[in-house]
């Protein structure tokens, strides 16, 4: 007989034994979850192809190219090139890993094919692109094998643009632009950049095209385009380079010197423009009151049209309010025998497009319609009690257009409901307080609006922190139908200085004929100043963070202006101030700003660059080129002085 210890251990190891064997019998029988690896951020990886790459005498019209992993086709038809251009769209799918390619033309003899895929290519499971890709093949004995590139700017703003064609033509003269499509064309990226592949020694003509219709040439004055005054010259140098192999990742094996080719011009930069073309007609006319009727036209223009009334006899029957580019136009009818007319019958003279985009004269009929519409209203006896007794008065609406804080450059704007016939510019009274006391200001002007000719303004030198207060008696307007103003009293506060900073840019380069525009974080405009021998001065600004941008006004109009192919004639040239500027209440800023010290891609900051990829990260690498902006301390490029501490200029 076994002692009890011997059997306990016994027992004890028969227990552990069959623990452990069922442990593993059911690790075997249930499938784990798998804890998965890294994942996956490389693209796919080119494997071969029908033909190969860069392959001669190739006269198929089916391409297939294989990855090393399946693969998906981003939009084909709008990121896919080909070049030449095709007048049918291949047809592009994928099967696995392979990308299958049909061109639908007939191949042109000894030609270089190029198709261009950008960034459409992608793995299928974590969608990373394959950027840059293209194929290349030739027709003939031989491939031609030169590129250029660059980069597509919006001339007004300096957005990248993408999507965009650009293109070359070997035929010099202008006319190939328009009547010809570009022989060798590739599509900016999501960086406004572009690289055209492929192409054959010789001089050429570069072109920016936003094709509307698909014919690669520029027959359609609505499509966005983009030139340059010279020509491009396909250059290649041979660079020597290092090239280092790792034996691990923190051992250098070997590095050889192995010599690359580096393509030139690679640093284009078009500038994308609109010629702002409309064809003008007559786009809506309605008269959706009794006494006034609008004109709607589709484009601007520098003359009003002429109306001739077909069934009333009088010359100055309306008031015209206008917009500033006569396209949208409002009538009130004085006479109330006119206005009382269900129907006005007119003839117009007026510019319109023609068939060859053409502004030329034309007439046309306006049948204006009123019909009122009536309720029908019981009437109370206190209704009937009320019309025995005298109407009420129908006054004319003023609404002040200002709040009770006003800067101190401001005017004060008062709109009228109504046309005004007649004004007291003595009732008007325009008061400041002093101590406790309302005392009259006599030194202002009350004009009215060329334009808008219910909007009436004041200005006057205001005094910083004064309060002041505005009236206007009853009876001091009439309208032209006879209705008076009612009384009309708002106060308000005029700013102090110090609540405002002061601004002044140095422009390096640019000493007349610009203007410089303080933006805010949308990139639109909010004060505005001429260049004055070397820089803009900014007075009275409210604190904030501004952007600038400056537009070479080469016709002094203060506004950009843009281009036109036909003329030649390139929009006029913006920069940008590369980063912001921080202006506090109470402190005067001064600037340098070297205008051409940066290449126009590198100066707009990324802050308000609205057309940029969804992934964009300010990196060190995107700052390298960018000027510090102003701080708060000595700097040989600006400074920044508190105004209790220094004058301004």
């Amino acid at each position: 007989m076994m002692p009890d210890r011997t059997k306990w251990l016994l027992y004890a190891r028969n227990f552990i034994l069959t623990a452990f064997a069922a442990a593993f019998i059911l690790s075997c029988a249930n499938i784990a979850r798998p804890t998965g690896g890294p994942i996956d951020t490389t693209p796919p990886v080119f494997v071969k192809s029908n033909p190969k790459p860069n392959q001669l005498n190739f006269n198929k019209n089916k391409i297939e190219i294989e990855f090393d992993e399946i693969i998906q086709v981003d939009k084909p038809t709008e990121k896919v090139i080909v070049s030449p251009a095709q007048k049918n769209m291949p047809q592009i799918q994928t099967s696995g890993r392979k990308v299958i390619v049909e061109l639908q033309d007939s191949l042109i003899p000894n030609t270089t094919y190029t198709i261009d895929f950008s960034d459409a290519i992608s793995d299928n499971n974590e969608r990373n692109p394959l950027y840059n890709f293209s194929f290349s093949f030739a027709t003939g004995n031989s491939i031609d094998t030169l590129q250029i590139g660059g980069i597509l700017l919006n001339a007004e703003n300096l957005e990248p643009v993408t999507g965009m064609l650009v293109g070359l033509h070997s035929n010099l003269n202008d006319s190939a632009f328009t009547k010809t499509p570009m022989q060798r064309i590739a599509k900016s990226d999501a960086y406004g950049r572009f690289s055209i592949k492929n192409i054959g020694a010789g001089t050429y003509r570069i072109y920016g095209l936003n094709d509307a219709n698909r014919d690669y040439k520029f027959d359609n004055p609505s499509e966005d385009i983009a030139f340059m005054d010279s020509t491009v010259t396909p250059t290649v140098e041979m660079v020597m380079h290092a090239d280092t192999i790792w034996a691990d990742s923190m051992t250098i094996d070997t590095i050889k010197m192995v010599t690359l080719p580096h393509f030139y011009p690679n640093n284009i930069i078009l500038k994308v423009f609109n010629e702002q073309f409309k064809s003008r007609y007559l786009e809506k006319f309605e008269r959706t009151n009794r006494n006034r009727f609008s004109l709607i036209f589709s484009a601007p223009d520098d003359s009003l049209p002429v109306l001739t009334p077909l069934n009333f006899q009088q010359e100055d029957w309306a008031i015209v309010e206008k917009n500033q580019t006569n396209d949208t136009l409002l009538y009130w009818i004085k006479d109330s025998l006119i206005y009382n007319m269900d129907t006005l019958l007119f003839t117009a003279d007026y510019k319109r497009t023609d068939s060859l985009r053409q502004l030329t004269p034309f007439k046309d009929t306006l049948n204006l319609v009123f019909r009122e519409r009536k309720k029908p209203v019981r009437k109370s006896k206190k209704d009937k009690k009320d019309e025995d007794q005298a109407p009420e008065i129908e006054f004319m609406k003023i609404s002040p257009q200002f709040s009770s804080i006003v800067n101190i450059y401001d005017k004060l704007n008062f709109a009228f409901d109504q046309p005004v016939d007649s004004i007291k510019e003595e009732s008007l009274k325009l008061e400041i307080k002093v101590d406790t006391v309302w005392t009259p200001v006599n030194d202002y002007t009350f004009f009215q609006d060329s334009l808008m000719h219910r909007i009436f303004s004041l200005k006057t030198k205001w005094k910083p922190g004064g309060e002041y207060r505005v009236s206007l008696d009853s009876l001091a307007s009439v309208s032209i139908y006879g209705n008076p103003s009612n009384r009309l009293s708002q106060s308000f506060k005029v700013k102090t200085v110090e609540e405002y900073s002061n601004f002044y840019i140095e422009t390096l380069g640019i000493k007349d004929s610009a203007f410089v525009e303080l933006l805010n974080s949308s990139d639109q405009p909010v004060r505005k100043s001429p260049v004055k021998d070397g820089g803009a001065e900014f007075i009275y600004v409210d604190p904030g963070t501004y952007y600038i941008r400056l537009v070479k006004d080469r016709n002094g109009n203060g506004k950009f202006d843009t281009g036109n192919f036909a003329e030649k004639r390139q929009p006029e040239e913006v920069f940008y101030y590369p980063t912001s500027i921080d202006l506090k209440a109470n402190w005067d800023v001064e600037q340098t700003w070297d205008v051409y010290a940066l290449p126009l891609d590198k100066q707009k900051p990324l802050d308000i660059t609205k057309n940029k990829p969804k992934d964009e990260k300010k990196d060190d690498s995107q700052n390298d080129n960018k000027e510090e902006g102003p701080v708060y301390s000595n700097r040989p490029s600006g400074a920044i002085t508190p105004r209790s501490q220094g004058s301004y200029r």
